[in-house]
């Protein structure tokens, strides 16, 4: 027996246990997490057994070129149960078919506002132009609650009656939803889980929805939040984030920290799952899918180099390179265990014990990510891709860093917007 065996197979153990333990450890966070933050079917349960709302309820939605899916929101906002409901379209710089078919499958509902918005003046982010043009609209200065939806979504039609439900239910001043995301093209079944599920250890649901006071760790989806009107008219709205790429995250932090008579002066936010009642295809192809996620990751860590980094070797050694190692240990153990009779005892013991720790880590592994898959509605048969899914949302971080160090502009609706690294 030689030397570098002992090395080899002691390195390949210490792999497996390694990542039995990180995955066992987010195991254990995931369940408690499930267990105290609802997702927002428990709305829909907090509806049923309150009388009807009497608040104004204001939708906003900003839409550059979305014609692939413009129809189907409009259809699903039109069929929303909330009574006291208006939604206003905000069709930016549109060089598309959107503002045609929003017209035809808005038809003559009152309900709804077309509002065309021609130019973004400098020192704007495009959307965050287009939601402040909307919030300046009749039906949301009437408002009690302002609704900002992306025009990539589509809602169940209790979606806004059971997030304003839990809203009023849990004392917030932001409810925000994490959509179900479609697992239809091979990059939303291979990557889009792990893009996803580092974006949540980056901002996990439970720091998210911790109380005022309790130092949470905001996070808000543009792709849907629900504000009281008082609170966003507090912050300053869309306007005081103007220049912001990631406008969500900036105005939940400051709804959090903002100043006003709840007890310690602070705001609450609130974080849930969609649970499928909030639908959403980001992204029409890999090339989008690449630059947005850059995009999201930059701003998520507030444009700092090191962390993306950080990022980047963690979610490529935790969800690709150890998992593999794991699988190679399993294999060399079992041609150990099941090797002709010439093998040395020593050499069968440390076949025995890889296999256990290469199972045991497989196992963990497979059961953390499964879970996720199943919360998000993705088909387990994808669950293999995830090694290979991590692997590229570790370069996606890798590239965000590197993009920052040399000035790359990031490219987003139609314009260019240089970041500064931290």
């Amino acid at each position: 027996m030689s030397l570098v065996g002992y090395i080899l197979a002691a390195l390949l153990d210490a792999a497996a246990i390694v990542l039995f333990v990180y995955w066992c450890v987010g195991l254990v966070q995931m369940i408690t997490t499930l267990r105290t933050v609802p997702t927002i079917r428990a709305g829909v349960e907090l509806a049923s057994k309150s009388p009807a709302p009497n608040e104004r309820a204001c939708i906003v939605v900003p839409a550059h070129n979305e014609e692939a899916s413009i129809e189907a929101l409009i259809h699903s906002l039109a069929a929303q149960d909330y009574p006291n409901l208006s939604i206003v379209l905000c069709l930016d710089r549109c060089t598309d078919a959107t503002l045609e078919l929003a017209r035809r499958a808005v038809g003559d509902d009152q309900r709804f506002t077309l509002l065309e918005i021609h130019d973004c003046p400098q020192g704007w982010a495009g959307k965050v132009h287009a939601v402040w043009r909307g919030t300046q609209a009749a039906p949301a200065h009437n408002a009690d609650y302002l609704a900002f939806i992306d025009a990539d979504t589509a809602l169940d039609p209790a979606c806004i009656s059971a997030a304003v439900a839990l809203l009023k239910h849990r004392e917030l001043d932001l409810l925000s939803l994490l959509s179900t995301l479609s697992s239809r093209r091979w990059f939303e079944l291979v990557v889009q889980p792990a893009a996803g599920l580092e974006l949540v250890r980056q901002y996990p649901l439970g720091k998210a929805n911790r109380p005022a006071g309790m130092r949470p760790r905001a996070f808000a989806n543009g792709q849907f939040m629900l504000f009281r009107r008082e609170a966003y008219e507090a912050v300053g709205g869309h306007e005081a984030v103007k220049d912001e790429l990631l406008e969500d995250l900036a105005l939940a932090r400051a709804i959090v920290d903002r100043k006003g008579e709840k007890a310690g002066g602070e705001g609450n936010a609130g974080l849930f799952l969609a649970d499928g009642m909030l639908t959403c295809r980001m992204y029409e192809s890999w090339a989008a899918f690449w630059r947005g996620w850059k995009r999201i990751y930059t701003e998520a860590t507030r444009c700092k180099v090191g962390r993306l980094r950080r990022a980047s070797w963690s979610v490529m050694m935790m969800g690709s390179v150890l998992p593999l190692a794991s699988v190679g240990n399993l294999c060399w153990s079992l041609t150990l265990l099941l090797g002709d009779d010439g093998v040395e005892p020593a050499w069968w013991w440390i076949g025995l014990v890889g296999v256990i720790f290469a199972m045991a880590s497989l196992a963990m592994w497979g059961l953390f990510v499964g879970a996720t898959y199943r919360i998000g509605r993705v088909p387990l048969w994808a669950l293999p891709g995830s090694i290979v899914g991590s692997w590229l949302v570790g370069r996606v971080l890798a590239e965000a860093a590197r993009d920052l160090e040399r000035g790359v502009p990031t490219v987003w609706a139609g314009r260019e917007y240089v970041r500064l690294p931290r």
